[in-house]
């Protein structure tokens, strides 16, 4: 009897399917339903419920349901830290540590991952740093010995680094393989006759490739672990640029930026040309799993082709988007670490740009280094950007603005962020220092000229806290030095 009666409140569900009904609603839905009485109260806050709601947001990915005694409470308790780490982002809230090695001499290349830092020196040596335990004491990863080993050690071209492997290529054109688990030594190398141009190691997995002169190599373990050279490509022309295409299942596919021409290189298919204009090289170059991110110059009797990004899909090989119209050459470009149908650019017009994929213009173009820009990456919401004159730049993506910023000595060549951390590295251009070498082993001599990394941590836990030095942990209300900033500041 609907005139008397309020329907459904007086039909007796069974609790599971009055629960099917609920998991629909969304959490303020379910803080209205828990209002009503202490049935629909009980149904709301059922655990299962917000267990669903806290995986579905992202949060506690990697736990079952009774980790947690309310997952209502861890879910505001995330929320509310989530709001913390962006606040102190965008405020520049939090501790920052150099990653100085002095015995290494000057800084020759740097890369990370997941808060793990490998760098590369003119002495020859490899460091490690893991910056999620601030624990600076890491090690160094031994080269490979061999009985001609009397005189100084080559120079340290490019190092990478993954969740298992890390990778160095030296100036003689050997490469050393190391495993994370397995202690300092390396678990293979292999030599190139000549100097090696460039390098990349497979996002996840063991998977090597390495340009030298004209040809490509790709080295990968067997089923038995012991390594071996997958595939050998020959280039008709220099290679520029390197990138294993992430999450290929069976043979790895490499992506090449020869001059003018980007190359696609699969075992079945060898020779396989992506994209070749005459005239136009290509500048910059980042894959994803199913599509290719590359800038093209131009030259001045080429006026109806501009600087451009362009977009190619790896399975049709076809060109999706042609992007960007501007005067400066295209310098870097991030696509793997973008947002879903995002990417960033940055130009020698001093210009950071964000693109959609799915549009041919740019959503937003912010105007940042004087120098031209060398580094990029962003997220939903922030863009992190280092430019040739050493500045590194931190951007609200939606307000177009710029939150704060750091400046220092050399140019930026590496940045790398999650939700917590940062890591910046400022490489010098000339690897020799100036003056006599009788001064190269003095510490104290040429400091500036070394380059630096810098670790950033912005979270509110217990890490952060400790980085401070405990004569700066003023308890005073309105008056509070951090020294983990490089400006302390008051924060009243």
């Amino acid at each position: 009897n609907e005139i008397n009666e309020v329907p459904f409140f007086d039909v007796q569900l069974p609790y599971e399917l009055a629960l099917k009904i609920f998991q629909y609603l969304g959490k303020t839905e379910l803080g209205r339903c828990a209002q009503v009485s202490r049935t629909w109260k009980a149904l709301a806050e059922d655990e299962v419920l917000w267990y669903r709601l806290c995986q579905k947001e992202g949060y506690l990915l990697d736990t079952s349901i009774s980790d947690h005694a309310c997952w209502k409470l861890a879910l505001k308790n995330c929320r509310a830290r989530e709001r913390t780490l962006k606040t102190n982002w965008k405020n520049r809230i939090g501790a920052v540590s150099q990653l100085r090695y002095e015995l290494g001499k000057i800084l020759c290349d740097v890369h990370s991952c997941d808060g793990v830092v490998i760098a590369g020196y003119t002495s020859g040596e490899v460091r490690l740093w893991d910056t999620r335990t601030w624990d600076y004491t890491a090690p160094i990863l031994e080269p490979v010995h061999s009985p001609g080993d009397a005189g100084p050690r080559p120079h340290v071209s490019f190092v990478r680094i993954n969740s298992s492997l890390a990778v160095a290529a030296y100036e003689d054109g050997t490469i050393s393989i190391w495993n994370l688990m397995f202690g300092r030594e390396p678990i293979h190398h292999y030599q190139h006759n000549q100097r090696i141009q460039a390098l990349a190691l497979g996002s996840e997995g063991a998977v090597v490739a390495t340009a030298s002169g004209f040809e490509v190599k790709v080295e990968s373990p067997d089923d038995r672990g012991f390594w071996q050279t997958t595939a050998t490509f020959d280039i008709q022309k220099l290679v520029n640029f390197l990138n294993l295409v992430p999450d290929v299942v069976g043979n790895p596919v490499t992506v090449a930026a020869a001059e003018d021409i980007v190359y696609l290189l699969k075992a079945e298919d060898p020779g396989k040309i992506l994209h070749s204009v005459y005239g136009q090289p290509v500048t910059c170059l980042d894959v994803s799993a199913h599509e290719a991110a590359f800038g093209v110059k131009n030259f001045g009797w080429l006026l109806n082709e501009p600087n451009q990004i362009l977009l190619y899909n790896l399975e049709t090989s076809q060109c999706l988007k042609k992007m960007g119209n501007s005067i400066g050459d295209f310098t870097c470009v991030n696509l793997q670490n973008s947002p879903p149908n995002m990417l960033v650019t940055g130009n020698k017009d001093r210009r950071v740009r964000v693109f959609d994929l799915r549009k041919s213009e740019s959503l937003c173009s912010l105007y940042a280094h004087q120098l031209g820009v060398s580094a990029v990456q962003m997220d939903d919401w922030k863009i992190i950007s280092g430019g040739e004159e050493g500045l590194v730049c931190v951007w609200d993506q939606r307000m177009g603005t710029k939150l704060w910023e750091m400046h220092a000595r050399h140019p930026v060549r590496h940045v790398w962020f999650n939700s917590h951390s940062l890591i910046t590295a400022n490489i010098p251009n000339e690897k020799s220092l100036p003056g006599t070498s009788i001064t190269d082993d003095d510490l104290t001599v040429h400091h500036k000229y070394r380059g630096i990394i810098y670790a950033y941590e912005f979270s509110a836990d217990q890490l952060a806290v400790e980085s401070v030095l405990p004569i700066c942990r003023s308890k005073v209300t309105g008056y509070n030095y951090n020294i983990g900033l490089a400006v302390p500041y008051d924060n009243i």
